[in-house]
């Protein structure tokens, strides 16, 4: 049987690059090369796209040659330049594994859904959605699913500090892996934290602080057919949840510990991923996302954000929820890749 071509993406030009690297390194021991043939496709800082040998740590500096993934849908694939030549390589499905923006914002699905592959994961208007925080609270509030109390701040706008209780919590609204967020205690400190919001996005959320335990569920599938992995549970020493931003989170966080399955009750645990997959379909996922929630005192279940292209990482929380629920990286990728090449409804 001939082997599937998929053309593997990384990188990109996110402040989430160096956390997609380390994604599709885990993404590589994983995947079978008895069923796969990967091309491997790195996108650096700057935005330039290099067909590679493989995500290793010097992968930029290895042979790469420049190669671009055609719109056409007659070449399905990608325009591989070589010595001044084209050359054409055909792609059976696409595995995005890019974090944060022009990678799961609904950019690179743009480009995909032009492009004719099919690609593992959501689509335009879901990854869109779920990137943005205001949009996807108010798509969930809408399907009965409660949220934290949010303002909305525009590049151009001031809040008033003396309209919020604290503590609150301050974040791009088109951002994610924590980069820009702040925990702000005071009115002193709000404008601050507005300013380092808007070094990731013009659009700014301020959030009220949820009181409760963080908790986390994985969900693989489409439509009505989901998987739900175990729950986890975020237990913080201080501040908020940052693991990528740390400098070694391969060997433990400095402010978090992250328990799967969650040390919570079986009915909230069925509460959770109920919530979870309701999410999930409420916002049109597909292939596979990580829902963030709080879990309340009386047994409410918030809304946090979703996750379209989560973290692949050996310290990463979808793959773990996965495995506690006996779904491995491996299986996995072979079930997500099974969606995408299935195809997308009304194509």
């Amino acid at each position: 049987m001939a082997k599937v071509k998929v053309g593997i993406i990384f990188g990109g030009s996110s402040e989430e690059h160096p956390v997609s690297v380390k994604s599709a390194q885990e993404v590589a021991k994983h995947l079978d090369t008895e069923k796969y043939e990967p091309f491997w496709i790195g996108i650096t800082r700057r935005g330039a796209w290099l067909l590679c040998d493989g995500p290793g740590p010097d992968w930029e500096t290895g042979r790469c040659r420049p190669v671009v993934l055609s719109p056409d849908r007659d070449v399905h694939g990608l325009l591989v330049l070589d010595q001044g030549r084209y050359e054409t390589i055909s792609l059976d499905v696409v595995l995005p594994v890019l974090h944060g923006k022009l990678g799961e914002d609904g950019a690179t699905q743009g480009l995909l859904e032009l492009s004719g592959i099919p690609y593992v994961g959501c689509d335009i208007q879901s990854s869109a959605l779920c990137m943005d925080k205001s949009l996807t609270y108010t798509v969930a509030r809408s399907a009965g699913i409660a949220t934290p109390r949010f303002w909305t701040v525009a590049a151009n706008e001031c809040v008033d500090p003396d309209h919020l209780t604290y503590p609150v919590f301050v974040k791009p609204a088109r951002s994610g892996s924590s980069f820009g967020v702040s925990k702000v205690s005071s009115k002193e400190e709000l404008r601050d934290a507005v300013e380092v919001a808007r070094r990731y996005d013009s659009k700014v959320l301020v959030e009220e602080a949820v009181v409760g335990s963080e908790i986390g569920c994985a969900i693989l599938g489409n439509e009505l057919d989901l998987l739900a992995g175990e729950v986890d549970q975020i237990a913080l020493t201080h501040g908020f949840f940052k693991i990528h931003q740390e400098s070694d989170p391969e060997s433990g966080s400095e402010n978090s510990t992250v328990t799967v399955p969650a040390d919570i009750p079986a009915e909230s645990r069925a509460l959770v991923q109920a919530t979870a997959k309701t999410v999930y379909r409420a916002l049109g996922c597909r292939g596979l996302s990580r829902v963030d929630m709080f879990l309340t005192p009386d047994g409410t279940v918030v809304l946090n954000e979703v996750n379209t292209l989560p973290g692949l990482t050996s310290y990463s929380r979808y793959p773990r929820m996965m495995a506690a629920a006996g779904v491995s990286l491996a299986e996995v990728i072979d079930r997500v890749v099974a969606l995408a090449l299935v195809g997308r409804p009304n194509e």
